[in-house]
């Protein structure tokens, strides 16, 4: 494949699962923590249903970038634990295939609060 269709079905991808959220912000009650997730969940379902992989080979980044791909992610860090220490990989394996990006959302997050002042932003009589 060439690099412009995967570019392409990146973008269509990517674009598809944000799509997705959009209209479920819009037309239901669900809220965002509900929704995102959900998407995490979904990623998990789907990749450990091995139905998420062919979505990633096709769309590369635009699959792997949403929280489907987080979840993706974890299932398949689960999947080789299992296979390389059995029922104790259950517990380990999400944590081992994740770990850098967790690493990376608690490093952010702290850089963030030591930045930027937090508080209310309702204006106080």
């Amino acid at each position: 494949m060439d690099m412009l269709m995967e570019y392409v079905w990146a973008f269509l991808i990517g674009g598809l699962l944000c799509a997705i959220g959009q209209v479920l912000i819009d037309l239901t009650k669900l809220t965002p923590a509900r929704i995102l997730t959900s998407y995490v969940v979904a990623g998990v379902v789907l990749g450990g249903l091995g139905w998420y992989q062919p979505i990633v080979d096709l769309a590369g980044g635009g699959a792997t970038v949403p929280l489907t791909g987080f979840g993706h992610l974890l299932a398949k860090g689960v999947r080789k634990a299992v296979d390389m220490n059995g029922f104790i990989g259950i517990f380990m394996g999400g944590f081992t295939s994740a770990a850098v990006g967790i690493s990376a959302a608690i490093f952010f997050g702290l850089v963030a609060a030591l930045i930027f002042k937090s508080g209310s932003k309702i204006n106080e009589a």
